[in-house]
């Protein structure tokens, strides 16, 4: 019984997610892609032009938006949200 101790609170099945999670958790991967090309970018424009320029700063905010949305993008895609159709 103490080896199945952990698992018991985790028997509760998942229902699958609909085609709204599914993009939604699409776009989710999608921001985290665009989040690190805005890191390649920044890091780049910092390079070449200098830490102060306007689209190391642009590139920069891009990263924490790209990030953040990202972030509650995934969560949609994995919430486990029960079915509401009324069955007659």
């Amino acid at each position: 019984m103490l080896d199945r101790a952990p698992f018991l609170f985790f028997n509760k099945t998942m229902a699958t997610p609909n085609r709204y999670q599914r993009v939604s958790l699409f776009f989710a991967y999608l921001f985290y892609l665009a989040a690190v090309c805005c890191v390649a970018a920044t890091a780049w424009f910092s390079w070449t032009r200098g830490g102060w320029a306007p689209a190391v700063a642009a590139f920069a905010a891009s990263v924490v938006f790209f990030i953040g949305a990202g972030i509650v993008l995934h969560v949609m895609g994995r919430a486990d949200i029960p079915n509401l159709k009324v069955d007659r």
